[in-house]
């Protein structure tokens, strides 16, 4: 016999009842999940739209929507198939007396194989040549030149610091996003404020203020959970660093690192509100050549990327170590400092870009010229007096050679072009190599020099001719960190151009 259940009317009605409760709710999640996405997406598109107004390809509505809602989000542009280059700018803004001078200029790089981050902060004081033009100035001056010509869109408006940056690091930047000082404490704000751990007390009673005033910011040692305005002035602070600048640019990282913490967890990502208003301060605030349906790819980017082990690296004037210096430059009547490359070139800021995600290869390099112990001769041949002392100290105590000697000729006669004369028939390779390319000079293997090639028992591996050419790249006159500061009140205050 067929086994019969029996469902009361009550308890039927009680479990359709039941299940209706439930279909609803998930149709709800489900057209809440849509109409979110749609929000989402079209957020997406309206600020796309006003970021990159000017860009030659606007994607619609709908391409947006696709590229959203794709398991494979379109592949982001890259001159580099394996990294991702991003041009990150600070800059004060219209409620600041210099605007446009760019305060932080700060590279990001993402390995697309290995989902690692690096980021590379170039002090805003760095002297550079400024593109398509005769002279030189401070790189946070570079931003602005172009921006008032209204026969250019904002990808051409920003070429002059794109080539810029490219000529420091030899990067090629994909990307570039450009925030300034309102946004950024808005944006701050948007998802809530962000968690930092200072690893000092800050106490500076010279911090910019309104009207050309100055205002006291402090701070303890410790975590702390910073709002907009705080955070904005932990990332800009500086009179109170033991390593000024630079240390202002490894705070700036940490303030990135912690607010993208912040914008990818739940409590921002899953909360509609603080998302709509972070997208407009975005909005508002940014401008970028990153398009709408781009933005999907750089969400799958982010989501996947290794936050816990950032390479920071700051270019910085402090140490022995340091690749660059702080020097005078000199106007009609006076003079102002700045930061140049401590050998006569940007070979070194190149070769740390390039290799910012496997640093050993440098140490490695390093161990081979120590390796090598070339004993290397050094001639002036320049015609100037300064620029033996100059070079002798950087081959010695900032790139640890440990036998360099300077050979007094008298009568000899002044050369146009360095050259290193290589007599080892190419047996210390890395040694000449990096004498050649950071010095820079010519290379030759030709052993039959007009110059001595020993002292005494001691026999020359290397001759250094140095020539006319460094003369003007190892003669500026030093200047201090003191100088520095003073010179970048200055031009906070009243956002000038040097030339």
């Amino acid at each position: 016999m067929d086994t019969v259940y029996y469902n009361s009317p009550k308890k039927s009605r009680r479990f359709f009842s039941a299940k209706r409760i439930i279909l609803s709710l998930v149709l709800i999640f489900i057209l809440a999940g849509a109409a979110y996405g749609g929000f989402f997406a079209y957020k997406l598109y309206a600020i796309g739209k006003k970021v990159s107004a000017d860009a030659p390809h606007q994607p619609s509505f709908l391409q947006t929507i696709k590229s959203l809602a794709t398991d494979n989000p379109i592949n982001l542009k890259s001159a580099d198939p394996d990294r991702i280059n991003i041009l990150l700018l600070g800059i004060g803004g219209k409620e600041n007396p210099a605007p446009n001078l760019t305060d932080t200029i700060m590279v990001m790089s993402i390995d697309r194989k290995t989902d690692r981050v690096a980021m590379l902060s170039i002090p805003r004081d760095m002297y550079a040549k400024v593109p398509n033009l005769d002279y030189a100035n401070k790189i946070n001056t570079i931003y602005q030149l172009e921006l008032n010509d209204p026969t250019k869109n904002t990808d051409e408006k920003m070429q002059p610091i794109l080539t810029t940056v490219k000529d420091i690091t030899s990067l090629y930047i994909d990307y570039y996003v450009v925030l300034n000082f309102s946004g950024f404490r808005q944006a701050i704000d948007d998802i809530g404020g962000v968690n930092i751990t200072s690893n000092r007390d800050i106490f500076d009673a010279r911090y910019p203020g309104p009207n050309y005033s100055y205002e006291t910011f402090q701070l303890t040692k410790g975590f702390h959970h910073l709002d907009g305005a705080t955070a904005l002035q932990y990332a800009r602070e500086r009179h109170d660093d033991p390593q000024g600048d630079f240390g202002r640019a490894l705070r700036q990282q940490q303030i990135m690192q912690a607010a993208k913490n912040t914008i990818f967890s739940a409590t921002t990502i899953f909360n509609p509100v603080a998302l709509n208003n972070l997208l407009d301060t975005l909005g508002n605030n940014v401008v970028t050549n990153i398009s709408p349906d781009e933005i999907a790819s750089f969400l799958e980017l982010a989501k996947e990327l290794d936050t816990q082990n950032i390479t920071n690296v700051v270019l910085d004037a402090w140490n022995k170590d340091s690749l660059l210096q702080i020097v005078h430059i000199p106007l009609a009547d006076s003079s102002y400092s700045a930061l140049v490359p401590r050998v006569g070139n940007y070979s070194e800021t190149r070769d740390l870009a390039q290799n910012i995600f496997d640093l050993d290869a440098l140490k490695r390099k390093r161990a081979a010229i120590a390796q090598e112990n070339a004993n290397i001769a050094l001639i002036n041949a320049s015609g100037n007096n300064l620029i033996t002392a100059r070079i002798q100290k950087l081959l010695s105590e900032n790139l640890d050679y440990k036998n360099v000697t300077v050979l007094n000729i008298p009568g000899k006669t002044t050369a146009d072009v360095s050259t290193v004369y290589d007599l080892t028939n190419g047996t210390k390779p890395f040694t000449a190599n990096e004498l050649v390319t950071k010095l820079p000079a010519a290379i030759s293997y030709d052993s039959a020099i007009p110059y001595p090639t020993s002292q005494g028992s001691k026999q020359f591996d290397i001759v250094v001719v140095l020539g006319k050419d460094l003369v003007g790249k190892y003669t500026m006159v030093e200047g201090t960190v003191q100088d520095l500061n003073n010179d970048r009140d200055t031009q906070d205050s009243q956002g000038f151009n040097n030339n």
